[in-house]
């Protein structure tokens, strides 16, 4: 496991399966429909039971769709933790559709509702590395740098830890928090 130590916060990594968690909330790497689907999304979905994809209808209803790069949040019905932070990250197509900035995004929006739902433990997959295709080397490096960041000024949130599915994506985590 790898640390590093933001302010107060804690950021750090670990290899497992984000379902099984017990963290204030965990990320899903959504996709904008909100309906489950594949990867993060499915599992957790299944782990956490019909609640969540009955709040998340609920959201559809209300809001529409989620847009990439953007946030919502549920209950997490049967998973440890007490949240959901669904946030749909981008396709990539080779960088050339602002997929840095959106990937950015995804998790400054992750952590700003985290904030203001006074969650102090959130624990994120790899958003977008999986069928989005998201080169994994890029990818950390957005993503530890965008939560590196906020912490600087968002002094609420105390745990962020990255839960990640393999070796060679918390390999490339390992790689990135290390050049922080």
């Amino acid at each position: 496991m790898a640390q590093k130590r933001i302010n107060k916060a804690l950021l750090e990594l670990t290899q497992g399966d984000i379902t099984h968690q017990k963290v204030d909330a965990i990320v899903n790497a959504a996709n904008s429909g909100l309906l489950g689907g594949g990867g993060v999304d499915g599992a957790i979905h299944r782990a956490g039971g019909p609640k969540i994809l009955e709040e998340c209808k609920e959201i559809r209803a209300t809001k529409g769709k989620c847009p990439t790069g953007e946030a919502v949040i549920t209950s997490a019905g049967k998973l440890k933790a007490k949240y959901v932070i669904h946030t749909v990250g981008p396709i990539w197509s080779g960088g050339k559709d602002h997929e840095p900035e959106l990937l950015a995004n995804a998790y400054r929006n992750s952590l700003k509702l985290a904030a203001q739902y006074e969650i102090i433990t959130i624990a994120f997959p790899s958003i977008s590395t999986g069928v989005y295709s998201y080169p994994v080397e890029h990818a950390s490096v957005i993503a530890l740098r965008t939560v590196a960041n906020f912490l600087k000024t968002e002094t609420s949130i105390e745990l962020v830890r990255f839960v990640l599915f393999d070796v060679k994506t918390y390999n490339a985590y390992k790689k990135a928090i290390n050049n922080l």
